[in-house]
Order: C-alpha cells, then structure tokens, then sequence
C-alpha cells in the first residue's frame, strides 16, 4: 500500500484522509462517492459544501446535525422563506458556522432551487462524466479540484440564480453526491459507489 491508501481498523485498504478521524472514516466508508438521489439530500450537500469553503471537511460534519436543525432538515421550501431573523438567528447559532455570506447563499440557493424546472438532483445530475471517462486515481495527487463537468455546472447553477458555487465546490458535490467515485485504486470502498 502507499501513503495514500492504508490500512482500516477492519485491516482493509481505505483512501488516507479516511482515517484520520471517526468522522472521516464512517463518512469515507458509507457516503463518500455513492449516489445520492432527492432534492433534500441534494440541497443538503450543496449548502455544506458552500459552508465548508475555506474550511475543513471535518468541521462541517462534526457540525452537521446542528446545520440540520439550523436550516430546517435543509428543505429547500422552508429555507427559501427564511428572513432577516432567521439569518440574524443562524449568525448567533454556535452549532453552525456563522457566515453571513454562506448563511444568505443557503437562503438563496433554496429559492434558486425551487424556480428550477427540474429537480435539483436531476440537474446536478445531468454533470455526471460518463462512468469510465477516466481510471481510478492510484494517488490523491491524481484527484483534481475542478474538472470542465464541474465547471459547466457552476456555470449553470450560476446562471440559474445560485451563489457559492464555484467549480471546486460543484467538484466537491460531484464527489459527495457520487457523480464521480475518487475513492483510490484498491481502496476497500473503490467501485461501490456505482
């Protein structure tokens, strides 16, 4: 095995960054790269993805029950009636991270995502490369930040009214969401994403 890819506590090879934390390693095991269908969950990844921004993966998700009951199970029509108060509310939430530009992202890319004519996970979908457009990454140097998918859909979410979308977040999404599945050639959850 390389730096990249070591061993679990199961003795099975995992992607590094896997294991550095519980957190990462239930996160890694069981929703990293497997495909996530419904507007919830959807709307769910792409506002955590837009609060992590600048910061640490494990952050949001030792936050991520908090966002939850923050923003309403993260139901995009509940959200988008969202006022002043709530933001005022959500900057004073010590669960969340308390950023008024993302807090009134999430504010607008949940009236964005109900002006949409398709389900947002439909259209988030529609970026999805075909599944063999390239090999698995043997290394994390070989994961990319951005891809021309990912940039095409911060493009479209962009033109559709959404906000803290650019191509690394939409790259991020894609891998969240399962669109693309990162895991490392021979990692125990490679190829379960599928």
């Amino acid at each position: 095995m390389t730096g990249d890819l070591l061993p679990g506590p199961d003795g099975r090879p995992r992607c590094s960054w896997g294991l550095s934390a519980p957190e990462y390693l239930a996160y890694h095991d069981q929703e990293w790269g497997r495909p996530l269908r419904g507007v919830i969950p959807m709307f769910e990844r792409l506002c955590l993805e837009g609060f992590q921004t600048g910061l640490s993966w494990l952050v949001i998700l030792r936050k991520r029950e908090a966002f939850r009951r923050a923003f309403a199970g993260f139901d995009p029509a509940r959200v988008a009636q969202f006022d002043n108060a709530d933001t005022e509310r959500l900057m004073a939430d010590l669960g969340i991270v308390r950023n008024r530009a993302k807090i009134e992202a999430a504010r607008r890319n949940a009236r964005a995502a109900l002006a949409l004519d398709v389900p947002l996970d439909e259209l988030i979908w529609s970026f999805a490369p075909l599944a063999d457009a390239r090999p698995r990454p043997r290394s994390l140097a070989e994961v990319p930040v951005a891809t021309p998918e990912s940039g095409a859909m911060a493009r479209e979410l962009k033109r559709r009214g959404f906000s803290f979308v650019g191509p690394t977040t939409c790259y991020a999404l894609m891998q969240a969401a399962g669109l693309v599945d990162d895991h490392l050639a021979g990692c125990a959850s490679a190829g379960l994403a599928g």
